[in-house]
């Protein structure tokens, strides 16, 4: 799915913009600090979800979707929880979110999207969320959407937990499935992998240096907890 964003506070496009950049089946064709230039954008090209602040200088969120000519599916985005009954008088919003957002917030968004519109998301509907290993075998499934991704152990750089959701991220992809780190920590082989902290397993062979209380993998810096961090050692052999 194309998105755009248009937002005239240049940290929450940027907010939004990694949220998306996580949704694999997610594409940002643009964020606009003004709403004309995005509606100029629109004339040109179509999206299919719009993620619209309300509150922007002489131009409201509301005003924008009057312009535009059929309106794709919009998530509104706002500091103001005033306009939610007013909101949803429009058809094509799909949802409100209230910032401060949360990455968890942001995937119940494109859930409602993907009901909305079918897609083929890299995020696990909560009714769907599994983790899937075969025993002796060298990779695991997710189930994404009735969709089995398969995801080979090598290719894992880290396991975040984050709320209600995991957050996996390998050398290509990252997903973000509805599931718990205790029950992907017990499919995955102890000798690869490791829980450092209480939100973070790692893949042991992907530490590019250590430094105090934290590992770097790839270009992520993980914390790792002192009650944690002699097991690190004692698996890395370190002298």
């Amino acid at each position: 799915m194309n998105c755009i964003i248009v937002d005239d506070e240049e940290m929450a496009r940027a907010i939004m913009s990694q949220f998306v950049a996580n949704y694999t089946d997610l594409t940002q064709l643009g964020d606009f600090s003004s709403p004309i230039d995005a509606i100029k954008f629109l004339n040109q090209k179509e999206v299919d979800v719009i993620f619209l602040d309300i509150h922007m200088p002489n131009f409201t969120g509301f005003d924008f979707i009057q312009t535009i000519k059929n309106p794709p599916n919009i998530i509104l985005v706002t500091s103001d929880r005033n306009f939610a009954i007013e909101a949803f008088e429009y058809s094509c919003i799909v949802d409100y979110l209230v910032k401060p957002i949360t990455e968890a917030r942001f995937l119940k968004a494109i859930q409602k999207l993907s009901v909305s519109k079918p897609a083929s998301p890299a995020v696990a509907l909560e009714s769907d969320s599994k983790v899937i290993h075969e025993e002796g075998s060298n990779d695991f499934y997710v189930n994404v959407d009735r969709r089995l991704i398969k995801i080979n152990f090598e290719s894992v750089n880290l396991i975040e937990a984050k709320g209600d959701y995991i957050h996996i991220k390998t050398e290509a992809k990252n997903y973000i499935v509805h599931s718990t780190l205790k029950k992907i920590e017990d499919k995955l082989p102890s000798d690869l992998f490791l829980k450092v902290h209480r939100s973070f397993i790692i893949n042991i062979k992907k530490i590019v240096d250590i430094e105090d209380n934290s590992v770097l993998i790839a270009k992520d810096v993980v914390p790792v907890s002192r009650s944690n961090r002699a097991e690190l050692l004692n698996r890395l052999n370190v002298l």
